[in-house]
């Protein structure tokens, strides 16, 4: 029972229990117009985007690092597809598009690799070298759209978030892609271990032979392109790029899916499925708020408080205080029976040396 508590999934488990009790035809999935649609396919979908941030976090986090930019990154990305599309001779050609995914996801990399420099080369902390770019980046794309939102109507970039493939939406596809390859390269081949020996003593990682700079600079390039990729996301989703809320607190969001997945906040241990399982939580979460009709100004309370819950059962001394496995005291005596004393110490004689 106490292994199950700490496992990931089961907060979301019954935070879909508990839609389904409010809502009977929570998992009613129906096919429109070639696509599949429905409250879980909604989470899914909407869920993808922090699925993405959360996975590079995931990598982030296993090498001792943390990446607070990724929520600026998606609002640069965003603006800088739009913008490039809207300025185009014909905003409506896929060439426009493809450009402009083009650029966005090479400032994203370019992005990375400077936070990746910052931390791998400089020795900068991954807190502060991040945080440069979370406040300068939303004031780059500010820049880029000239604080305005910018609208575009082009069927390619539209197709990054309406589109599917098998009836599936494409943001699922593309999340589940990611998440397969990633699997696959830490689970199947020495990466995953590198990463984790980075994360539990880099100096001892370096002794051995570990690129253990290339692999922080890696990992954070790979973190930003997964922010990238959520910003095309959620730029699609509305044909708008709004570089003031795009994004915004998102990357709150990508740490605490890593949290309720497992991962290891001091480094080493991480756990990709985990964090699968942690950003769709955040996303349930969220459909959880709107089925109970939480009003929009306590809906963040309430969403502290369940995480506070999730996190303080998952943790090893919740589950035995709640268990009552502390050290329990002596029974007292019943009345009118003296209590027996306390067993007293055997005095050893001294033995005196003869010499």
């Amino acid at each position: 029972m106490r292994e199950l508590w700490r496992k990931p999934f089961w907060p979301l488990v019954v935070l879909l229990l508990l839609n389904l009790a409010l809502a009977p035809g929570f998992f009613a999935v129906r096919v429109q117009d070639g696509r599949l649609y429905g409250s879980v396919i909604d989470i899914l979908h909407n869920g993808a985007p922090v699925a993405l941030m959360a996975l590079g976090m995931t990598l982030v986090i296993a090498t001792r690092g943390i990446d607070l930019s990724v929520g600026a990154i998606v609002a640069i990305a965003g603006a800088t597809t739009c913008a490039w599309i809207a300025a185009s001779p014909d905003p409506t050609s896929p060439g426009a598009a493809l450009e402009g995914i083009g650029i966005a996801l090479g400032l994203s990399v370019a992005l990375g690799a400077w936070n990746g420099f910052l931390v791998s080369v400089l020795g900068i902390q991954p807190i502060i070298a991040t945080l440069v770019l979370m406040t300068a980046g939303r004031g780059l794309a500010q820049l880029i759209t000239d604080g305005q939102i910018v609208t575009v109507n082009n069927p390619l970039f539209s197709d990054i978030a309406g589109g599917e493939l098998l009836a599936v939406p494409l943001t699922v596809v593309v999340a589940a892609a990611v998440y397969a390859l990633v699997a696959l390269a830490t689970r199947a081949t020495a990466l995953g271990t590198l990463v984790e020996a980075v994360g539990i003593n880099p100096a001892a990682s370096r002794l051995a032979g570990v690129r253990a700079r290339v692999l922080i600079w890696t990992v954070y390039v790979f973190s930003a392109l997964c922010a990238g990729v959520a910003g095309l996301m959620i730029s699609s989703n509305i044909n708008a790029a709004d570089a003031n809320r795009a994004g915004l607190w998102l990357e709150l969001d990508a740490i605490l899916a890593v949290v309720i997945g497992g991962t290891s906040l001091a480094g080493g241990r991480f756990s990709i499925v985990g964090t699968l399982f942690g950003a769709l939580t955040i996303q349930t979460l969220n459909t959880t708020v709107l089925t109970l009709g939480i009003p929009p100004d306590v809906s963040l309370v309430f969403k502290a408080v369940v995480v506070i819950a999730v996190c303080l059962m998952q943790s090893p001394r919740t589950y035995e205080l709640l268990a009552g496995r502390r050290r329990k005291r002596p029974p007292a005596a019943p009345p009118g029976e003296a209590t027996p004393p306390e067993p007293r110490p055997v005095e050893r004689p001294v033995e005196r040396s003869t010499s």
